[in-house]
Formats: C-alpha cells, structure tokens, sequence
C-alpha cells in the first residue's frame, strides 16, 4: 500500500500562524510579529541578525517567535514565509520544448552579472592579507555544508596542488575535531551564502578560541558566521528561499577563491615546479 508523504510543518503558512497567535503574543514578540507581517518580502531574504536590527529586538526574540509559531526555527519559518509570499507551490519549475531556449539564455545573463557583481566586491586588500596567511599556514580547514561545501573541497584540491597541506571535511563532527587540532598558524576557511549555517558559524568560532586565523565567504555582511571571522570575502547572491537554484551562489564562491588563488601564486615562488609535480603525478590516470 503507498504511503502518503505529510508536508513539512513549515508549508503550513506564517503569517496565517501569526495572524491565529498574535492574541497570545508578548509584546516584544509581537513588535517582531508585526515588523514582519508589515515587510514579508524583505524579510525572507534577511538573516536573523537584520531581522533582529530591523525590529529592534535580540535575536533570542526572533528565535523565541518562530518557537511559539510551531517552527523548529528561523530558516524554516522564513521558508513558510516565502511560500505565503510567493503564493504558489514551493514545486521547482519544468522547463522544456522552447521554453529551454529562454531559460538557457536567461541563465547565461544572470551568470554574467553575478560574475560581474562579486567582482566588484572583493576588496584587494582584504584579498592580499588572506593570502598572506595561507602562504605561511602549515595546514587550511576548510569549511562549509551542502552546496558550499563541494566548493570548499574544490578549493581545498586547488591549494593541495600548490602543496599546500588543506582539508574539507563534509562532516561536521571531524571537521570539528580537526580544527581542534589545527598547528598554530593554521587557517581556516569557512564558506556559508547566509551566513547563518550552524555548522559553519560553530566551526569558525571554534577555531578563533584557538587563536587561528580565520576567514568567511558569504553573502551577507550581518550574519553570525562574521563575529567570528578575522577576514570577511563578500559574494553577490544567495538563493531565494524556496528555489534550488544553486548556480549563482557556486559561481560567487568559485570566482572569490579563484582571485585568492591567483594572489597565493604570487607568494609561492615554487609553484611552478609543484604544478609540475602534481599534474605528472596523475599522468597514468589518463589515457
């Protein structure tokens, strides 16, 4: 017999949550309720920090509302919120037939512009100063889950060629455990578009009570995971909450690593004969 799948708590709508809740509301919860039902749209792309400055509460007020709400959290109440925002089903779009050609072309565009955005971002100096780190570092952490975290392992494969000693642990219980580990001098990286991922926030305040150098790659520049960053390097999009739209966030992550990289080769007079190195050291896995 086929089993029905139940919907997510967060489907089920947060203003209407709101709206059955607002008698019962403190009122510190209820300035935040009402901040949010004045500005949904903004809100849903904010991370808990902005919302908390908007409203002109603590962020242990949003976390509290979003509790009385029935929702495990902020990210899945700004979830429910898109979904009365957007006012459809949060189902992802088909394309096909003729409409692909659009399509095709519309991500062409945006690609270009995202490109183009996060270039005009990154700060030379902010740049030149990580890149000094990691050219004298004895090991890179890097960290980041889901999407960002293929492209911390990417970068951590790019600095290995350079012969640069740098790990991405998808798990973020090891990856826990070796940044607790880390020499002194280490480095560690921590990739997050919100800024918001638990995981990511935790990891570069551990490492930052060991006393490493740390950096953060996001989006946004109020967000948690930067408290905790002796460098920040700022992208130019994230994804909106109910698309799964990734390659905005992948090409700003790509590129920000991609001018680090270049920085670092100019501090690695030997990266040459390494590059040499590595590449023939895979010679026999091609054909």
């Amino acid at each position: 017999m086929s089993q029905t799948l139940s919907r997510p708590a967060y489907t089920q709508g947060a203003i209407s949550r709101i709206r059955l809740h607002a008698h019962s509301l403190s009122p510190s919860l209820k300035q935040v309720a009402d901040h949010v039902l004045r500005d949904a749209e903004t809100v849903i792309h904010q991370t808990i920090t902005e919302l908390a400055s908007s409203a002109g509460v603590g962020e242990a007020t949003i976390t509290r509302l979003c509790r009385k709400l029935d929702f495990a959290g902020f990210h899945a109440f700004k979830i429910a919120l898109a979904a009365d925002v957007a006012g459809r089903d949060t189902a992802p779009e088909n394309v096909s037939g003729a409409d692909l050609t659009g399509h095709t072309a519309r991500l062409v565009k945006q690609s270009a512009l995202t490109l183009e955005d996060t270039g005009r971002l990154l700060d030379p100096a902010v740049i030149e100063a990580v890149a000094d780190q990691l050219a004298r570092a004895p090991r890179v952490d890097m960290t980041g889950q889901g999407n960002s975290g293929l492209v911390a392992q990417l970068f951590a494969h790019r600095l290995l060629r350079l012969g640069i000693t740098a790990v991405a642990h998808t798990d973020p219980h090891v990856a826990a455990v070796s940044i607790s580990t880390l020499p002194r001098g280490g480095v560690v990286i921590g990739l997050t578009s919100s800024g918001s991922t638990i995981d990511t926030v935790q990891h570069l305040r551990l490492a930052q009570s060991h006393g490493h150098y740390t950096v953060a790659i996001t989006h946004r520049a109020s967000s948690p995971v930067t408290r905790y960053a002796s460098k920040v390097l700022f992208t130019s999009r994230q994804e909106e909450p109910l698309t799964d739209a990734v390659l905005d966030t992948l090409m700003s992550q790509t590129l920000v690593l991609e001018v680090l990289y270049a920085a670092l080769l100019a501090r690695r007079p030997e990266a040459a004969a390494v590059l040499r190195v590595t590449a023939e050291s895979v010679v026999e896995k091609k054909y």
